[in-house]
């Protein structure tokens, strides 16, 4: 069966808030460094204003076929058929290899951090299965869950702000804007598109709001909270870590080692480890659910569990075979922006547009 229990809007936004930070908090701060240097903070406020920027379109578009699905909206607007395709590749090229590279970043991040002597796949299929088993569950207990865990992570990080404060040189920030806004501009760019092009698959969720009418205050809401947790993080990493913050993989991760209270409060990076998993699991259960749900409405599937297992193995595939290094991985990100701009920004005006046309 489909499910049909509802959500809050105030469980929406913490999992909008969660899902946004996701991936985003670990390695944000070091693709910015790469091109900006210590302008990072500013690349982030401009990647922050202009994904809330992009926001009011996102809403109007979620707020047009919220009675609806997305895969009904666009069998409506489309036809059957090119409803279906268009449905299938926007699920497929997008939430669904997002989910993957999701999956991948935790494992590269467990297998490089926490846990150097565990194979990689073993970090997926435990994951895998925790997630699969959430989203067994339904929707409802995925928003619950999240509900618990979210004071947790803004306490936590919270006080690795407070923690790391005696470590911060403001000496690091300058001299600003030293190269000019071309790098600036360079290190934003990608930032937009990861992770503030994705509320275009958080807006598939306001069907399953209870309250639609305040389905886009809760998006802008847990946008807002997403942003000022990431230009927060990576103020201080410029702060504290200064250019260097370029050179490291994980340096929200590093903050965490920085931490000497009297020589006997040290090295709490663990607690950002444990933000980052919790951040991560909401992320990758929401793209999951997302694209189970809808390739179940595609296919007329009446119970979208029965999907679980074969995506989750497609999933693990993907997770090992899309990025095979981390060479790879740097040219996915000079890649990214373009083909995000294709799914966040393409895909919705031409539905849109088509729907303008028909009267639909």
């Amino acid at each position: 069966m489909l499910d049909n229990r509802k959500i809050s809007p105030r469980q929406y936004y913490i999992m909008v808030s969660l899902y946004i930070i996701g991936s985003a908090i670990l390695v944000i701060p070091a693709t910015l460094a790469i091109e900006a240097k210590q302008d990072a903070w500013i690349a982030e406020i401009i990647a922050v204003a202009v994904g809330l920027l992009i926001l009011p379109f996102y809403i109007q578009l979620g707020n047009r076929f919220a009675p609806m699905t997305f895969v009904q909206y666009t069998e409506k607007v489309l036809g059957k058929w090119p409803g279906k395709i268009f449905s299938l590749l926007f699920i497929a090229g997008f939430p669904f290899l997002s989910a993957s590279l999701t999956l991948r970043n935790v494992g590269d991040f467990m297998t490089t951090q926490v846990l150097p002597e565990t194979p990689i796949e073993a970090i997926h299929i435990f994951f895998l299965c925790v997630v699969i088993l959430g989203i067994r569950y339904g929707l409802e207990p995925v928003a619950r869950t999240a509900e618990l865990l979210f004071p947790f992570v803004i306490l936590s990080f919270l006080l690795l702000v407070i923690l790391i404060a005696p470590q911060i040189e403001f000496k690091n920030i300058l001299p600003v804007m030293e190269n000019g806004m071309k790098p600036v501009l360079r290190a934003a760019i990608p930032h937009i598109a990861f992770p503030f092009l994705e509320p275009i698959i958080l807006i598939l969720l306001f069907p399953y709001i209870n309250r639609s009418q305040e389905s886009g205050k809760a998006l802008f809401t847990g946008m807002v909270i997403a942003g000022v947790v990431m230009i927060v993080i990576t103020v201080l990493a410029v702060l504290v870590l200064g250019i260097n913050t370029g050179r490291l993989a994980y340096p929200s991760y590093i903050l965490g080692r920085k931490i000497n209270i009297g020589h006997f409060l040290q090295r709490i990076e663990i607690m950002m480890a444990l933000i980052w998993m919790i951040t991560n699991f909401i992320r990758l259960t929401l793209l999951f659910y997302i694209s189970a749900m809808s390739i179940a409405q595609t296919f007329k599937v009446k119970d979208f569990r029965f999907l679980t297992f074969p995506l989750a193995i497609i999933i693990f595939i993907l997770s090992i075979e899309t990025i095979p290094n981390s060479v790879y991985l740097q040219e996915l990100v000079k890649i990214w922006p373009w083909y995000a701009l294709t799914f966040a920004l393409g895909f919705p005006l031409l539905l849109l547009g088509v729907a303008v046309l028909r009267k639909k």
